[in-house]
Formats: structure tokens, C-alpha cells, sequence
């Protein structure tokens, strides 16, 4: 795979102000494919007045993230924004995987292509935003009312790179694949077995490689009763009756970079064209409905018992976001979170 340089800088800034007095509302990653470039170079255009580039270990840079005291965590991917407020906590790492296991930001983090950092302030809104080698968004940190702008000042300070005219190199992203809708010749028998002696739900990843298959083809050939299709507008209903019942949740979304999870209750929920929102004052989902190809509900087992999941696909087999009932590794599952899927979830 080639490098390729950047749009020149001056030039994308202009197309950038225009497009955006134009298009007011359009997200800047919904910008960047509209404008044939990515995010990071759109952010890059205001290095000099708005934003500073960052450089180091970012490893180190997210070691001190609690110093900010209370922000926003988001990480997204094409279809879903998952925005989760609070204290960076509990970081640790392992080579380039690190762990952030806060009371509210739950992240795992995967930084072997974290290639870009950048401190932005645009309308009155301070931030830390990373990106990949491709220039698509690893996750972002925002301040809030409540966060310690000195500690921000402070780190923004010390991982400025010393350059701030350097050149962004962008690697040119891997053409996606549609999925294989042929089937491999694999032992089903053998295959379900294995999924029904799971222990742990984290294995079925290392079932589905063994096995090579993807994950619609491995939810289409599960054990009777551990995989059946429900209807996409199933979610709002789902979402409904979590937030009524107040049964507590996990919501998980992932982009290669890093997987962000929130655990607690929902309350507000509504949709606004294509988006289905959860819109708290500490936890707010954006889920475009459109681009769920398939939703599952998913059962595996573990040592603590059935672990029940929804799965939601988009047309190329990639799965973009999961949902559980709140637990912990070697607890059950709480009942009423079985029993809300089982009334929720409407079956094809």
C-alpha cells in the first residue's frame, strides 16, 4: 500500500469554509467524503488559528487524560456516534492496547494506528481529537462545563509538535469487500458444538476465525434457538422499554481503534430522520437506522449462563453495534433484560 500525500492545505481550507457555510448541519466526517478527502485533513486546515497539532507517545498523552477532570468520551464509525461523559480512570496499557475502566468512560483502546493528534477549539468547544493512519476518527475527547481547562492547557502544551507545518501522510484506505455470501464447506455440527461449549463470550471471536466465517454466516448456522433475525425497527421498541422499565444497559460501539461502552439506564429517546437517539445529560447514542442490513439477537453461552445480545450489521457484513443487559464477568445475566429482548425484539 502506497502513501500518498494531502490536498494542498490552503486550497482544502478554502473548499472546507465554503462547503461549510453551504452545509451548516453536515457532520465533518459526512464532510470529508463529500469533499473526497478525510477528517483529519479537514481538522488540519485550521492549524494556526484553531487547532495544534499534537505529536508523542499518545499513550502517555491518554495516561494523564484524568487531569481533565470531567469530559466527553466519543468514538464512532459510519452509523452510530456514542458520546459518554465523566473521569478517565483506571488507564492502563499493554503494548498498544490499553484499557480506561472509569465508573463512566469504558474504552478499550487499540493504538497501533493511532497516526494524528490534534487540540481544536471551535465554537467555544475545546478538544482532543485522534485519528487513524487513513485520516478516519480513533476517538475524541471533549471538554464540558464542569472539566479543568488548566490540566487541558497543561498537556496541550506539552505534546505540541514542535512543527506545526508538517505534512499529513495519509494512507489510501483498503477497498471493502462485500461479503462472501458463499458458504464454507465446514463441519456445522462441529461448529455449533463449539459454540455451545463457549465459556466465555470474548472466544466466540477466536470460533468465528477457526471457522472462517463471517459473522452473518456464523449467526445463520448457530445451534437452534442462539441466533434468530429481528426487524431493524425493533431498536426504537427495545430502547422504549429499557428506558421505561429502567433496566440497566450496555451499549457497545467500535471502530478499529477503539471499542466505547456505556452501562446504566436510558431515559430519553426519539428520532430525527434517519437517527435514533438517546439523548441523557451523561450518555447520548446517534444510530442511523438506515444502515442496519440485518439485526440479530444473539445468545452465547458463558460460565455464569446465557449471555444475550442484539447485533447490529450493515451491508457489509461488519458488525457496527452491540447491545447487553448490564453485567460483570461470572455474574448472570439480569432477568429482566432476557425477558425485554424476548418482548421487544420482533422476529423475521
Amino acid at each position: 500500500m502506497k502513501t500518498i500525500l494531502t490536498t494542498g492545505r490552503a486550497e482544502l481550507k478554502d473548499s472546507w469554509a465554503a462547503f461549510k457555510q453551504e452545509n451548516p448541519k453536515t457532520r465533518i466526517r459526512d464532510a470529508a467524503k463529500e469533499l473526497n478527502t478525510t477528517e483529519a485533513e479537514l481538522v488540519a486546515t485550521g492549524i494556526g488559528e484553531n487547532v495544534i497539532l499534537l505529536e508523542g507517545d499518545f499513550r502517555e498523552l491518554l495516561k494523564e487524560a484524568g487531569s481533565l477532570g470531567h469530559v466527553m468520551a466519543l468514538t464512532r464509525n459510519d452509523h452510530v456516534v456514542h458520546e459518554r461523559k465523566g473521569v478517565y480512570e483506571n488507564i492502563s496499557f499493554n503494548n498498544h492496547v490499553g484499557l480506561v475502566l472509569g465508573a463512566d468512560i469504558d474504552l478499550r483502546l487499540f493504538l497501533g494506528d493511532w497516526k494524528f493528534g490534534f487540540a481544536v477549539h471551535e465554537s467555544d468547544r475545546h478538544s482532543l481529537q485522534f485519528f487513524n493512519s487513513n485520516g478516519d476518527a480513533a476517538h475524541k475527547i471533549y471538554l464540558t462545563e464542569k472539566s479543568e481547562k488548566a490540566g487541558y492547557d497543561a498537556l496541550v502544551e506539552k505534546y505540541k509538535a514542535a512543527d506545526q507545518d508538517a505534512q499529513l501522510l495519509i494512507l489510501p484506505r483498503a477497498e471493502k469487500k462485500t461479503e462472501e455470501e458463499t458458504m464454507p464447506e465446514i463441519d456445522v455440527e462441529a461448529f455449533q458444538a463449539e459454540w455451545l461449549a463457549l465459556k466465555d463470550t470474548h472466544d466466540f471471536f477466536t470460533l468465528l476465525r477457526k471457522y472462517k466465517l463471517s459473522r452473518k454466516q456464523a449467526l445463520r448456522n448457530a445451534p437452534e434457538g442462539y441466533a434468530y433475525q429481528i426487524t431493524p425497527e425493533s431498536m426504537k421498541t427495545v430502547f422504549d422499554n429499557a428506558s421505561e422499565i429502567q433496566v440497566p444497559i450496555m451499549v457497545f460501539v467500535s471502530n478499529p481503534n477503539c471499542i466505547q461502552i456505556h452501562t446504566g439506564p436510558i431515559n430519553k429517546i426519539f428520532v430525527m430522520g434517519p437517527w435514533l437517539n438517546i439523548m441523557d445529560p451523561e450518555f447520548n447514542l446517534h444510530l442511523r437506522q438506515d444502515a442496519i442490513d440485518e439485526a440479530w439477537v444473539v445468545k452465547k453461552p458463558s460460565e455464569a449462563g446465557i449471555v444475550t445480545g442484539i447485533e447490529l450489521i450493515d451491508k457489509e457484513g461488519t458488525m457496527f453495534n452491540q447491545f447487553f443487559g448490564k453485567r460483570k464477568p461470572g455474574i448472570p445475566e439480569l432477568p429482566e433484560w432476557t425477558k425485554l429482548v424476548e418482548d421487544s425484539a420482533t422476529r423475521l
